[in-house]
């Protein structure tokens, strides 16, 4: 349903794919614009030249590599040129680096390169124009913020540092600019579909993962838009500085059946 209210200009990062494409299309199906960013060039973006055919005067899209500063700060002067403004800023980019604790040093670098330097600066970058408009941060962080499994570090520790980083901006940069956390669990993404595959017997194993979420089901990428949406409204102002958990209950389970 589109909005009554002026278009806001909002900026997605890691937008050519999965959950930052579901939160990308929520806002334009709001009636919001959209400045998308993501490593892919267009040419590979393929969910992202749709959005730009559905929505030809409201859907921007860059080629960013977010790991890189200079691309950051490029992404937002071009996003804040193209309409004078900057409302809200959906801070999404990353991967899983699941390299187990003893990782190599360039995998750790690039972790946190990525899943959290990225996040502190692309608010830097952004935070004037923020200002200006009294906008919303929303950085998208993950359930292993809170708790883990064998081998998914160091990217949980950088998603862990998210919510530091959530409660840092909230203080320090409030109240000209508001700024929450959001920690998805298991997202039914194209990305988590290519894990099932890599099992032996791929519906087992989505079975087994459905399990063993108390809501009898996995998340839908588009939920987690709906939340961003409604976390930067004026109906959520008074939330800030806190990392909402949305996993159907996963991490309320103190153990399964696949651990010893």
């Amino acid at each position: 349903m589109t909005s009554l209210k002026p278009a806001r200009v909002v900026i997605i990062t890691g937008t050519s794919q999965g959950i930052g494409h579901a939160i990308a299309h929520t806002y334009l199906n709001n009636g919001d614009i959209v400045i998308g960013c993501a490593f892919s060039t267009l040419e590979r973006a393929r969910q992202a030249r749709k959005m730009l055919a559905d929505f030809p005067d409201r859907f921007f899209y860059f080629s960013v590599d977010v790991t890189q500063t200079e691309q950051i700060k490029q992404f937002v002067t071009d996003a804040e040129t193209l309409f004078g403004r900057i409302d809200v800023v959906v801070s999404n980019a990353g991967k899983n680096v699941f390299k187990g604790i003893d990782c190599e040093e360039s995998d750790w670098e690039h972790n946190f390169d990525l899943n959290l330097r990225s996040h502190w600066y692309l608010a830097k970058c952004a935070r004037p124009a923020l200002q200006k408009s009294k906008g919303t941060i929303l950085v998208i962080t993950s359930n292993h913020a809170f708790s883990t499994m064998p081998g998914c570090a160091p990217y949980n520790i950088s998603k862990r540092a998210l919510l530091s980083l959530v409660q840092s901006l909230t203080i320090e940069w409030g109240p000209e600019i508001r700024t929450v956390g959001i920690a998805p669990g298991f997202i039914d993404t194209d990305g988590n579909q290519a894990w099932f595959d890599s099992h032996p017997d791929a519906r087992l194993a989505r079975e087994r993962t459905i399990r063993k979420h108390p809501v009898g089901r996995i998340g839908r990428p588009e939920e987690v838009g709906e939340l961003c949406l409604f976390l930067s409204s004026d109906q959520a102002g008074f939330i800030a500085g806190t990392t909402i958990v949305m996993d159907g209950g996963r991490s309320a389970i103190m153990q399964d059946e696949d651990i010893a």
